[in-house]
């Protein structure tokens, strides 16, 4: 898959507009990925909205992850599922949604990036690369940078996403350290026009 430009969803920052909006203003920026996060959401609230997103994303055919829940991707046939620490384990969700989903896993270690890679990992997300107040971070996640993404690079063969505090005029040292895409929230969410600021980041991985 392709994983240039990936959208985190959360519709707390996205300044009045609905995530269905800002999703359709990302896809004609050229999007490749959106990922179903809204933290705060409840399991139905999610279930609805990932719907919604699940229609708009196949019928531009963009890859569509959930966030945490691996039931609730499996309840709207998403693409795959994004896990954290406190998530179900890769195997586990593997087992559950089949042999076709994407099983990505956040990592902000070398170690814990081999230990993704060996459970089954298909792409890991590494982060936070740079500060950010868009999710709770662990103090030993936040702001782990370039060098890192680097070493992370290094000793794993599955695709890297970068995450964290990452704009258009960061990104390209994120790429050039080695990661395969990077994904934002308030980055695009945030902007005054979510459609011009997909196209930039996209534009800033391109020519990295």
């Amino acid at each position: 898959m392709n994983i240039d430009t990936y959208l985190v969803t959360q519709g707390s920052r996205s300044r009045g507009r609905t995530t269905e909006d800002v999703v359709a203003a990302a896809i004609r920026g050229g999007v490749d990925v959106v990922q179903l996060r809204e933290k705060g959401a409840s399991a139905r609230e999610r279930y609805h909205l990932g719907r919604a997103l699940r229609e708009q994303t196949r019928e531009a055919d963009v890859t569509f992850l959930v966030n945490d829940r691996v039931d609730i991707a499996a309840a709207i046939e998403a693409d795959g599922v994004h896990l954290g620490d406190e998530d179900l384990p890769v195997a586990a969700a593997r087992e559950r949604l089949g042999d076709d989903a994407v099983v990505g896993r956040s990592v902000s270690t070398v170690e814990g990036a081999r230990r993704a890679v060996q459970a089954g990992a298909d792409y890991l997300g590494v982060g936070a690369v740079y500060a950010t107040d868009s999710k709770d971070v662990r103090e030993e996640h936040a702001e782990v940078g370039p060098d890192r993404v680097a070493a992370i690079a290094d000793a794993v063969d599955v695709p890297i996403v970068g995450i964290g505090g990452i704009t258009p005029a960061n990104a390209p040292d994120v790429i050039r350290a080695g990661a395969d895409g990077v994904a934002v929230v308030s980055a695009i969410t945030a902007a005054d026009d979510p459609e011009a600021a997909t196209r930039e980041l996209k534009t800033a991985v391109e020519n990295a």
